[in-house]
């Protein structure tokens, strides 16, 4: 196993899931499937049939709900209970053949990766949201969409620059989260106070 493009796949794959689950399980079976890259025995299952039929289905209501203002954060918060799971699964399912530790590894990699970028997109969207006009938003997206995509290209084509960027992608969420939660508690503390106001005395 040749082990630094296999850590690229298994970070790449979980980065990419906290911003396009389906998008990314979509893509990587497809080309899988196509052959256009090889995928790691315990990845298989992506290229079959109903996963690309079920994963497409859904990247396509994901693209479009990612779009619409307000509901983009209730999809977001959902998701949280599948985007962080499923990245954690196919970080571990490119070390299903290897020893157990670094099948465990590449599980606590994965799950790290894709919590982080989960809750950093959605934080940074609710935080869009606030704005009264939708293309704040609707560039946030097709940022996500832009970067997605050369993300999956680095990590097959230029494993050792994915590796690089998921480094500094981690130091920028060691940065940036803390300043998001503080941005969410504002707006928390914002919305109660308006709530209380609406309610008036008594």
């Amino acid at each position: 196993m040749d082990m630094l493009p296999n850590v690229a796949l298994a970070g790449g794959l979980a980065w990419a899931s906290g911003i396009r689950l389906y998008a990314t399980v979509f893509i990587a079976g497809l080309l899988g499937r196509l052959g256009f890259v090889h995928l790691p025995a315990g990845l298989e299952m992506l290229t079959h049939a109903w996963v690309l039929g079920v994963s497409g289905v859904l990247m396509l209501g994901e693209f479009l709900a990612d779009k619409i203002p307000g509901f983009d954060s209730v999809w977001d918060a959902i998701h949280t209970f599948i985007r962080i799971p499923a990245g954690t699964l196919l970080a571990w399912g490119v070390f299903k053949d290897s020893a157990p530790g670094a099948q465990f590894a590449a599980a606590l990699l994965g799950g790290a990766l894709v919590s982080g970028t989960h809750l950093a997109k959605t934080g940074g969207r609710a935080l869009i949201n606030t704005s009264p006009e939708p293309f704040s938003n609707w560039t946030a997206s097709a940022g996500e969409d832009i970067s997605l995509l050369g993300g999956l290209y680095l990590m097959w084509q230029h494993p050792m620059v994915m590796l690089v960027l998921l480094g500094l992608f981690v130091l920028l969420l060691i940065w940036l989260l803390p300043k998001i939660v503080r941005g969410l508690r504002a707006l928390w503390r914002r919305l109660q106070s308006v709530r209380s106001a609406l309610a008036g005395p008594g």
